[in-house]
């Protein structure tokens, strides 16, 4: 459903999240090992979700990625998945066809419309601190 450069902005969001909760700031390849992602796509999509002020990197011995507990509580999933991925979750075909729509609709559309919107729903009622919470106090995990 995600593409895996948007499951891993999710999980280093996540992390870098639990981390920040403690008032720490982590690295690329913390955030990597984290994260289950290589170093060098975990670099580059905290560079886009920099970029997108989903995150914050500080430069320097002391830097690091970090986001304000403020600001986590208002981040919805959703703002993650619009950073990497667009909004194609919301409007792409379950089967891949280029002109399925409502006048021509693939065998799924009418079910995976449902379903999709459904997703939206909790995509963007879901905050990143809801998610952070979950996973520090144990009640979920982020890598295996």
């Amino acid at each position: 459903m995600f593409s895996k450069a948007c499951e891993y902005g999710i999980k280093a969001i996540i992390y870098i999240a639990t981390q920040s909760l403690e008032n720490r700031r982590v690295k690329i390849g913390d955030v990597a090992n984290h994260s289950g992602s290589p170093e060098a796509f975990t670099a580059k999509i905290l560079g886009t979700l920099t970029k997108h002020r989903i995150v914050r990197s500080v430069k320097g011995p002391y830097g690091g990625f970090e986001i304000d507990v403020g600001r986590m509580k208002h981040m919805k999933v959703s703002e993650i998945v619009y950073a990497i991925d667009g909004d194609s979750i919301y409007k792409g075909c379950a089967l891949g066809l280029d002109r399925c729509n409502a006048a021509e609709p693939c065998p799924m559309h009418d079910h995976f419309f449902s379903i999709r919107n459904e997703l939206k729903k909790m995509l963007e009622t879901t905050t990143v601190y809801d998610l952070a919470t979950k996973l520090r106090s144990g009640a979920s995990i982020l890598v295996r």
